[in-house]
Formats: structure tokens, sequence, C-alpha cells
């Protein structure tokens, strides 16, 4: 992965369009959570129902913060001490989160990834990213930049390549108000 890579796909997520990326077990599917139609499209290439939701990742809190509602300081604490790393929390959305990110949920999946190639990405671009498994529903998620173009063809716009981090599944997901492990 180069900086050229990374400034290529960051160029492509601002024109709306919909990449692949390495991540720490996986690779993830993202877009603009910001623009509706990058996101709308996102859904419809993995085939995923719109009450899901998705996860955001960035490469620091501050990213996530527009995202989430306020929560009391001694369990944001907890939250921000698994970070950056492989744990997503789903935290009480902002109000003004769209149901497109957050599905039927008064939650948000986010994450700060420690990957180093997302974590740049979302650094370069500078803002959260969506981060959804690249697979289409109910098929094995990607681990290579390979499997990735032998599931979604020319259905995305770029494909950053890069090895992804050595956990053997995706991001465990536990539940900020109550602690419980989702996944």
């Amino acid at each position: 992965m180069s900086l050229l890579q990374i400034n290529e796909a960051v160029r492509i997520l601002q024109q709306g369009g919909v990449i692949a990326y390495p991540t720490e077990a996986v690779y993830g599917l993202g877009c603009d959570p910001n623009n509706h139609q990058a996101v709308e499209r996102l859904l419809a290439i993995k085939q995923r129902s719109q009450d899901k939701g998705l996860i955001l990742i960035a490469a620091e809190f501050q990213q996530l913060a527009p995202y989430l509602a306020e929560i009391n300081m001694a369990l944001k604490a907890k939250i921000l001490a698994t970070w950056p790393g492989p744990v997503t929390w789903l935290w009480p959305a902002n109000p003004a989160v769209s149901n497109l990110l957050r599905g039927k949920h008064d939650t948000i999946a986010v994450r700060v990834t420690a990957h180093p190639v997302a974590a740049e990405l979302c650094r370069v671009f500078g803002g959260a990213l969506i981060s959804t498994s690249a697979n289409l529903s109910g098929k094995s998620p990607a681990r290579t930049a390979e499997e990735v173009q032998a599931q979604f063809k020319h259905q995305l716009d770029y494909v950053l390549k890069g090895k992804v981090g050595g956990r053997a599944k995706p991001s465990e997901i536990r539940d900020a108000l109550s602690g419980e492990v989702l996944r």
C-alpha cells in the first residue's frame, strides 16, 4: 500500500464511490457515510437490508463524535480504553443520524480501527467511513483483494490492496450501555 493508492481511494470516496479495503480480519466495503447515494449503492452492491445498519470506522474518536449521542463519562472512558482495536461498539446514535447508517436501531456501530491501512484511509479522508464486510449477504467475507474482485467483479470503484490483520474473526461487537457481547 502506498500513499498514492490511499490518495486515489480518497479521491474516489470524495466523488461518491464505493471501495474495498483491508481491515483487522477481512476486507471491508466502504464509502462516505454522509453521501446517501453512495450508502444506498453500497447496500445494493452487498445485497444488504437497510434495516441492519452499518459499521463506521475511524482513525480517532473525534471522527465518530458527530454520529454519537452523549453518554456518561465512565462508560465513554471504558469504551475508549478498547480503541484503537478490533472492538465495535453499538453506541446510542445522534438522533440526526440517517436510518441508512443505523438501520432500524437507536444505536450506531462504531470502531476506532487499529489496522494501519484502514486508519490511514480515514486520516487522509478526514473522517469516518462505512466499513461492512466485503461479501454478498450470506457469503463468506473476502480476505484478499483477489477474493473481493471475484465476488464483486466490476461493481466497485476501487480496491485498495493490502493485507488484512491477523484476526481470525471479524471485530467483536458489544453493546455500549449493557456491555453485552453480541458477536
